[in-house]
């Protein structure tokens, strides 16, 4: 019930997010420090950061993947740097969700591999866009707007695959962002933001600890 309260208030929040953008590439791609470029070959260009991974079907939420400039974080793809763009697998088991969250940094596209999937991005009048994708549908979630998805279906799990905008486009995980600080944000910011008692803070801090 506290989770529910939780995502459906935070779908009403506008954040202000960071709109900055990769900066330009001046060359072919970016050669990393300490690699010479003479060393380079088609391994370079080459990530297997999706392959074959499985969802975890324990948890609540979607298993998300990502394949960019920073992850995953024993093999980041040091190639997409200063080119602009990024990959992430999203396997959505029955019922679980991807929560309200930004990408700061870039938009995406979500392409829908199989299943249903229930979509919805909030812009920054604090309008609801929603819909119902299916296989071979892609939606776009612009940068740095609150956006989210859930399976609704009981039984099918649903694979996507995301496109971002930047070779890190960043994310921004509202529930986590604003109840599980590195230091707790004031109760009482809290509290007025969300016309909620204390005690609900502390329950809604208990569920991320």
């Amino acid at each position: 019930m506290l989770r529910n309260l939780l995502h459906l208030g935070l779908v009403a929040l506008t954040l202000q997010s960071v709109q900055a953008s990769d900066p330009e590439l001046t060359k072919d791609f970016q050669v990393p420090a300490g690699i010479n470029a003479a060393d380079i070959d088609g391994t370079f260009f080459t990530s297997e950061a999706l392959k074959n991974v499985m969802p975890n079907v324990a948890s609540p939420f979607a298993t998300v993947t990502t394949a960019n400039l920073v992850a995953p974080a024993k093999a980041p793809f040091l190639a997409v740097d200063g080119l602009g763009v990024s990959m992430a697998l999203l396997q959505f088991p029955p019922g679980t969700v991807n929560p309200p969250h930004t990408h700061p940094r870039g938009t995406e596209l979500l392409f829908i591999i199989e299943g249903t999937l229930d979509v919805g991005l909030v812009d920054t009048t604090n309008k609801l866009f929603t819909n119902t994708l299916y296989k071979g549908d892609i939606f776009a979630f612009p940068k740095g707007l609150v956006h989210f998805q859930i399976n609704n279906d009981k039984y099918k799990t649903v694979t996507a695959l995301g496109g971002f905008s930047s070779s890190n486009a960043g994310l921004v995980r509202l529930p986590n962002t604003l109840f599980n600080t590195s230091a707790p944000i004031s109760d009482k910011v809290l509290e007025i933001s969300f016309g909620i008692s204390g005690d609900v803070v502390k329950a809604l801090r208990a569920q991320f600890a």
